[in-house]
């Protein structure tokens, strides 16, 4: 089983600007702003989180599903299969 996870170092700029957009968000609430474009701050909020969800996802399996492949360790790759049916599971 691999020791060490990749590296998510590309997810972090995303993160700091989806911070950045919560504050905004709370901002917009705190001064009673328009109801819908705080709606449409959450949406790019949801939408910019699912970006980076999209490269956790694309980092695991170029990483740590490549890696169970190419061990030949069945029972690991049926591990890790049964993780992603999971998560993606609760994905919307």
């Amino acid at each position: 089983m691999r020791q060490f996870y990749p590296d998510h170092q590309g997810q972090l700029a995303r993160l700091a600007k989806i911070e950045g957009q919560l504050g905004g968000v709370r901002r917009m609430i705190e001064e009673r702003r328009y109801c819908i474009d705080i709606l449409s701050q959450i949406k790019a909020v949801v939408g910019a989180l699912k970006q980076v969800e999209l490269g956790v996802l694309e980092t695991h399996m170029h990483h740590c599903v490549k890696d169970a492949v190419e061990a030949g360790d069945a029972a690991e790759l049926e591990a890790k299969v049964a993780e992603l049916v999971k998560v993606l599971g609760r994905i919307e």
